[in-house]
């Protein structure tokens, strides 16, 4: 679940101001929105963004991105309310891509960068698949427990990492997780229910592969947990894996070399992209 990934220094983060800005535009655009009579789904199907997206944003712990403000000022006749923020939206976006602790940032800055992604998850959802009530779920559940305002900022990290999605051209993404991962309610039913949902609409992207490694398989090339492989724009691929909050981030031709391998027999004995969406319809009781 890579949740040593969203960690950073718990000194506040509302020095640099962007989460102040962030908060700020999420509460003008919620107003905006009730204000011209429409909800979060509605906007969000116009947008392209789910409603848990949505509410993320009008609560500041997801960043609106500038195509969304953009679109929102027309959809609700914002009256450039909306559009006046993007420069100061883009300028908070890069401040906040520096808050990263400092072992995180070489990796982060090489997964904002991927022009291909591959992870195999084997005990929860991956971060940057996540949403945002899922996330707010894990970081709840963390023993030791987090005070509210450190899960709220590792919340937002965690959905600001997904911006990896909406850059163009976009990254050609796979991922294969255990089913027990999709079994595991998570939050809770309803929790659980939008998680899968999410996971079938990023399944049905045309740049991603999402697959399934099924509980009766009997035989498995990967008992060692979970670990991810990207390529950088320009640069060799790399790997990163950890386990109980120990990070490593895998630049060696040789160990990446073996991880490429390894995935590419755990995709072969996973079910196939088709069955994979068929069977998470399936679980939501949508087939």
């Amino acid at each position: 679940m890579a949740d040593e990934r969203d960690r950073r220094p718990e000194t506040p983060a509302e020095a640099d101001g962007t989460t102040g800005l962030f908060t700020a535009v999420g509460k003008l655009l919620r107003l905006l929105r009730e204000r011209a009579g429409v909800t979060q789904k509605e906007l969000g199907e116009m947008v392209g963004y789910g409603p848990d997206a949505i509410s993320a944003m009008e609560r500041g712990v997801r960043v609106a991105r500038p195509e969304v403000l953009e679109k929102a000022d027309e959809l609700l006749n914002a009256g450039d309310a909306l559009k006046v923020m993007i420069p100061e939206i883009k300028e908070a976006m890069k401040k906040a891509r520096t808050r990263h602790p400092e072992w995180y940032r070489s990796y982060a800055g090489l997964e904002a960068e991927a022009v291909s992604l591959y992870d195999y998850s084997t005990m929860g959802v991956l971060g940057l698949l996540q949403t945002d009530g899922y996330a707010r779920a894990v970081f709840t559940q963390r023993h030791p427990p987090l005070d509210e305002a450190t899960i709220e900022r590792r919340v937002a990290d965690r959905l600001s990492r997904q911006q990896l999605f909406e850059k163009w051209p976009p990254p050609e993404c796979s991922f294969v997780m255990e089913q027990a991962v999709l079994e595991r309610p998570i939050g809770g039913p309803e929790v659980h229910a939008e998680q899968l949902r999410h996971l079938l609409r990023i399944g049905r992207m045309r740049n991603v592969q999402l697959q399934v490694m099924p509980t009766s398989r009997a035989e498995h090339p990967s008992l060692g947990g979970s670990f991810t492989l990207l390529i950088p724009k320009g640069k060799e691929q790399v790997a990163y894996m950890e386990s109980q909050g120990y990070p490593r981030l895998i630049t060696d031709r040789e160990e990446v070399r073996i991880l490429a391998a390894r995935y590419g027999i755990i995709r072969a004995q996973a079910l196939n992209p088709y069955e994979s969406l068929d069977l998470i319809e399936k679980m939501l009781g949508e087939r």
